[in-house]
């Protein structure tokens, strides 16, 4: 079993984005600017750790900080203010919001020259049709690290376990994209271990802390952790590391796996976007 280190990779990442702002940015640098609704913790923590990222890369960064009962409208206005900021390349909203609000209508009202998560129906239209010259950063991110240590895709049976946009049907695209076939599993599936037991690849992507054990794979399968659990200042992903590590030919670990790429993939999604609207 060889772990698949997404720190090492990010961290790549990162310089290459610092060095390229360095040579194509004299004076006004990329920027970015996140929108938080109040009252998730943890949405707290991962904007933080953006805004790190940012300074890092030498982005500039804002932070939109809005109420917890903010209404959709005055949270698309603001939306709005920032599509026609000239100061603003790069917007993104982050999830989830609270249950009140319609986080499709929202992510909608971001232009999509300034999308960079790539979540508006504009956006993952193009995606999906294969002329996107980016993707959301969770699935570039996981990508990005099977390519890293020359994992070969093409004909690889993949199951996907979860079928959101930020990640499930985003990296489904991506590996199809790559010659994959691919399944997407979601919550309703009957039967699941039938699907995964037959996988090359799977990625966990469900939100259930080491729902994922070894009956559910056959020998080096190569599965990647997209999960974030907290349990009691713990955290943990979707699938038991401990209980499948013998049976895997690569494994995410969580943390260190495909969270510090996704940061990192958002830094590089950042700077994308400033370049197009320089062209």
């Amino acid at each position: 079993m060889e772990i698949l280190d997404g720190r090492s990779l990010s961290l790549q990442i990162k310089e290459e984005v610092k060095e390229k702002i360095k040579k194509e940015f004299l004076d006004k640098k990329p920027s970015l600017a996140c929108i938080i609704v109040e009252g998730n913790k943890a949405s707290e923590i991962y904007v933080s750790s953006k805004i790190k990222a940012c300074d890092y890369c030498n982005i500039n960064s804002r932070v939109v900080k809005l109420p917890q009962m903010i209404s959709q409208q005055d949270l698309e206005n603001e939306i709005e203010k920032l599509n026609c900021d000239d100061d603003i390349n790069a917007i993104l909203l982050q999830l989830p919001l609270p249950e009140h609000l319609n986080s499709a209508e929202a992510i909608n009202k971001i232009i999509p020259q300034k999308d960079v998560d790539c979540l508006s129906d504009f956006n993952l239209g193009r995606l999906f049709s294969g002329n996107s010259s980016f993707a959301p950063c969770t699935a570039t991110g996981i990508i990005k690290l099977l390519d890293k240590y020359k994992i070969s895709l093409q004909g690889k049976n993949v199951v996907v376990i979860g079928r959101s946009l930020l990640v499930g049907k985003s990296v489904a695209c991506l590996f199809e994209q790559r010659d994959c076939t691919v399944t997407i599993c979601h919550s309703k599936t009957k039967n699941l271990k039938d699907y995964t037991l037959n996988a090359d690849i799977v990625v966990v992507a469900i939100g259930k802390a080491r729902f994922i054990t070894q009956d559910y794979l056959k020998k080096d399968t190569i599965l990647i952790d997209v999960g974030i659990n907290r349990i009691d200042g713990k955290i943990y992903g979707d699938v038991d590391f401990e209980n499948v590590k013998d049976i895997c030919s690569y494994i995410t670990p969580v943390p260190g796996g495909v969270g510090p790429l996704t940061v990192a993939c958002l830094m590089e999604n950042t700077l994308t976007l400033s370049l197009q609207q320089m062209m």
